[in-house]
C-alpha cells in the first residue's frame, strides 16, 4: 500500500464543529504546533483557513466514511486526537431529534468510523449540566451524581455512554465544560442579563429564583489551554477519564446582577423574588410577542446552583483557569459602553430602536 499522499512531520488533529466560537480559536491556536483538519457542515460558516476544510454531514454514514477517507488518503491512518465539538444546542427547550440526530447518532457513526485508524485520543466536549445541582460550599466532582434536566444535557449524558460502550481500542477523554465566555460576552445567559439590565428591562429587576444560586463559567482562552494540555499529554491517558472543566469559585445571580449595574450605571439594582407561577406565566406572554429569551421551563432550574471541583484537572493536565467572570464582566461592559452596536451585533442580540454606530472619527 502507497503512503498518505501528503508528506508531514506534524501530528494530525481532527476538529469537529470547527466553524464554530470555541471550534475556530481551537484551530488557530493548535495549527502553530499540529497540523488541523476541520470538519464540518457544507457552506458558510467555514473553518479557519488554518486548517484543512473537510466537509461532512455528521448525519449521513455515507458522508462520515467519504469525509474519514479523503483524510486516509491524504493523510494516512494515525490521528493524534480528534476533538469532538460538534453538537445539537437549542435554548427553547423545545424537544427536537436533532439532539438524537447529531449529537447522539452523530458521535456514534463518527466512532464507528475511527475504528479503522488508529486513533491515540478522543476527546469529547460534555456539559457541566449533567450533573445533579448542588448547594452552595458544596462543589461538585467527577464521581458525583448525574442528573440532566433538559434535552441538551441528557443528549450528553447519552452520548457519554455511547463513547463508553462503543469506543474500542479508543483512549476517551471526557470533558465537562462550564459555560463558556470571552471578552465579548459570547455567553447567551450572560449577555442577555446585560441587555436586559442595559435596557432597563421590567424583566431585569424580577427573579424567581434564590438569589445567591448560579453556575460557573469558563474563559474561552482557558478551555483551549486546558484542551491543549490534554492533547500534549494524550500518551499518559489510555483508556477512559471525564475531567470538569471551569473556574471553581461560582457567582451567583444577585452577585452577577449588581456587579453588571454597577459598572454600567454604577448603582445597585433594585431586583424583587416574584413567584415561580408569575414569572412562568409572564415568560409565556412574552413569547407571544416575540422571541423572548427567557422561556417558562427556565424557571424551574433557578434554584439550581452548581459549584465545580477542578482538583482532577489541575493534578492530571496541570491545568488551572487563569481568569474569572467577575474580573473579566468589567472588559465585557467596557466593550458594550464602547461600540454599543457593534457589541449587540457580536452577540447576536437584538438592539433596542435608537441604538447608534459608533462615530468611527470619534
Amino acid at each position: 500500500m502507497e503512503g498518505p499522499a501528503i508528506k508531514t512531520n506534524k501530528d494530525i488533529i481532527v476538529v469537529s464543529g470547527s466553524s464554530g466560537l470555541i471550534g475556530t480559536t481551537l484551530i488557530n491556536e493548535l495549527a502553530k504546533k499540529y497540523l488541523l483538519i476541520g470538519l464540518d457542515n457544507i457552506g458558510y460558516p467555514f473553518p479557519p483557513t488554518t486548517a484543512e476544510c473537510v466537509c461532512i454531514d455528521i448525519t449521513s454514514e455515507e458522508s462520515m466514511e467519504n469525509a474519514f477517507e479523503r483524510i486516509r488518503f491524504a493523510y494516512g491512518n494515525r490521528i493524534a486526537s480528534v476533538v469532538h465539538l460538534a453538537a445539537y444546542y437549542d435554548f427553547s427547550g423545545e424537544p427536537s431529534p436533532l439532539y438524537q440526530k447529531i449529537t447522539v447518532e452523530g458521535t456514534e457513526r463518527l466512532l464507528r468510523v475511527l475504528q479503522s485508524f488508529e486513533v491515540e485520543q478522543f476527546i469529547f466536549s460534555s456539559s457541566l449540566l449533567v450533573y445533579k445541582p448542588t448547594t452552595p460550599g458544596v462543589k461538585i466532582d467527577e464521581d458525583s451524581p448525574v442528573e440532566p434536566k433538559w434535552d441538551y444535557p441528557q443528549s450528553k449524558v447519552d452520548t457519554e455512554k455511547i463513547l463508553h460502550n462503543k469506543k474500542g481500542d479508543i483512549p476517551i477523554m471526557n470533558l465537562r465544560i462550564a459555560g463558556v465566555y470571552n471578552d465579548e460576552g459570547h455567553s447567551i445567559p450572560i449577555t442577555n442579563q446585560i441587555q436586559r439590565i442595559y435596557e432597563n428591562q421590567l424583566t431585569s429587576h424580577l427573579y424567581p429564583g434564590k438569589f445567591e444560586r448560579g453556575n460557573p463559567y469558563i474563559h474561552l482562552d482557558d478551555l483551549i489551554n486546558a484542551i491543549e494540555k490534554a492533547i500534549e499529554k494524550r500518551k499518559d491517558f489510555q483508556q477512559e477519564i471525564t475531567i470538569n472543566l471551569g473556574e471553581p469559585d461560582t457567582m451567583g445571580f444577585i452577585e452577577l446582577q449588581q456587579q453588571i449595574s454597577r459598572l454600567l450605571f454604577d448603582k445597585e439594582w433594585k431586583t424583587y423574588k416574584i413567584p415561580k407561577f408569575v414569572a412562568k406565566f409572564g415568560a409565556w406572554v412574552q413569547g407571544l410577542f416575540g422571541d423572548s429569551f427567557i422561556k417558562p421551563w427556565m424557571v424551574d432550574l433557578t434554584d439550581d446552583h452548581m459549584e465545580l471541583d477542578i482538583s482532577r484537572a489541575k493534578k492530571l493536565l496541570d491545568w488551572e483557569p487563569q481568569h474569572r467572570l467577575r474580573t473579566t464582566l468589567p472588559k465585557i461592559i467596557d466593550n458594550l459602553k464602547s461600540d454599543p452596536k457593534k457589541w449587540y451585533k457580536e452577540n447576536d442580540l437584538k438592539p433596542p430602536s435608537g441604538l447608534k454606530e459608533k462615530d468611527p472619527k470619534k
